[in-house]
């Protein structure tokens, strides 16, 4: 097969897990013996070829007002602006047809949009090109990827998501696949009328993680150490993190690893004050694993994975994870870890308890941990499921659309 892959970032261009995720499928491809280039953004104007670890790269100029990717904030109206040309960008989709014409792919495989817009699946299906769409947020059915506003998760599209988005799913009908990264996430799409023609499929992401040392026994009365991993944002919940680990009563400490805006982070900081606390900053995840006891995922919105979580589990690490999304998936209530419920508060920090006064438990939970997660860190069962759900959406008949 040939396959284009299209996406906002390609290496070393890397803002999340979607980016780390595709160099891995599209060197596995290739590996296969594939032929596969990729399409991707950069903040200069025009088009350029370029290889990335034997892999040809196109980087497009994006059309629009400003690179997202800049540490400088817009105001709300600019961003607003950005993502109303963003909900069907004729002139990205123009530059799509362009490599199209140059490339002439068997396949085009889509992944995160934005800048791009679901105006380019159109030219490709214009092209007799099947396309296989594959879901690593909800950018498509929310210009902020996280469908998160006014401190909560949203149930149902705001006014402004179905304005922005109001023609997506009727465009959708031209993806001859689409592969969630998880089942809440392609539900989540189904349930609002996207890729009706689309055979459906699920892909767990993977990452490459070492087996390490198993965690010693944890005996009674021991100090437990809590461990957060990640940006430092409303939508993970960490001042819910924050407020019940203030109301524990036994030898514990909290360590938060990640960056995020600096406001933010002083409040935060504000918030811990008088607790033993510590903010860790940027840190080799692997050392930090290996130096706490527990994991805890909190986030508000409905995580599409949690790749945090699996690598915790990898590292022999249990978590407690809010049960919302991805995370369902991958934590196992009582078997690697516990749920707690942002609806119930006071759960995220009686599980906490729970752990530390039953070490027995603990342990059961760190020994299942690594073996919980095993077939997810297989990278050979990823790349064979994408080929194979590449293969079966070029032998169908292409969905009809106009």
């Amino acid at each position: 097969m040939k396959i284009l892959y299209i996406n906002t970032l390609y290496s070393p261009l890397i803002e999340g897990g979607a980016e780390i995720s595709l160099k891995l499928i599209v060197e596995g491809m290739k590996s296969l013996g594939n032929e596969v280039a990729v399409l991707s953004l950069m903040p200069e104007k025009g088009l350029k070829i370029e290889g990335i670890d034997g892999v040809k790269v196109y980087r497009a100029g994006l059309q629009n007002s400003y690179w997202p990717y800049s540490k400088i904030k817009k105001n709300k109206l600019s961003r607003l602006a950005w993502h109303y040309r963003d909900q069907a960008n004729e002139s990205m989709a123009s530059v799509v047809a362009e490599v199209l014409m140059s490339e002439k792919p068997d396949i085009v495989s889509c992944h995160n949009l934005a800048g791009w817009s679901a105006a380019v699946w159109i030219p490709i299906h214009n092209a007799g090109i099947p396309i296989v769409q594959v879901l690593h947020d909800l950018y498509l059915l929310c210009p902020n990827s996280n469908m998160f506003k006014n401190e909560q998760s949203c149930e149902t599209q705001c006014l402004s998501c179905k304005l922005l988005r109001s023609n997506h799913a009727e465009k959708s009908k031209s993806v001859a696949a689409v592969v969630g990264i998880s089942n809440s996430i392609l539900q989540r799409f189904i349930d609002y009328g996207y890729f009706t023609n689309a055979s459906k499929n699920v892909i767990y992401n993977t990452r490459t993680i070492a087996n390490p040392p198993p965690k010693p026994l944890r005996k009674s009365g021991q100090a437990m150490r809590f461990g957060y991993l990640g940006t430092l944002s409303k939508v993970k919940g960490l001042e819910w993190l924050i407020e019940q680990f203030k109301k524990l009563d036994f030898n514990s400490s909290l360590s938060i690893a990640g960056k995020g805006e600096a406001g933010y982070e002083n409040h935060l900081k504000e918030l811990a004050s008088g607790a033993s606390i510590s903010f860790e900053g940027y840190v080799n995840s692997t050392e930090f694993l290996a130096d706490i006891d527990v994991l805890v995922v909190p986030s508000l919105w409905e995580e599409p994975l949690g790749m945090v979580a699996i690598e915790a589990l990898a590292n022999h690490v249990p978590v407690i994870a809010n049960k919302r999304g991805g995370l369902k998936e991958t934590v196992q209530d009582g078997i690697n870890g516990f749920y707690c419920h942002d609806s119930e508060p006071h759960s995220l920090s009686s599980v906490m308890r729970q752990l530390y006064f039953e070490p027995e438990l603990y342990n059961q939970f760190s020994q299942a941990a690594r073996n919980s997660v095993a077939s997810i860190l297989d990278a050979d069962r990823m790349i064979a499921e994408y080929e194979a759900v590449l293969k079966q959406a070029m032998n169908k008949p292409q969905p009809a659309f106009s």
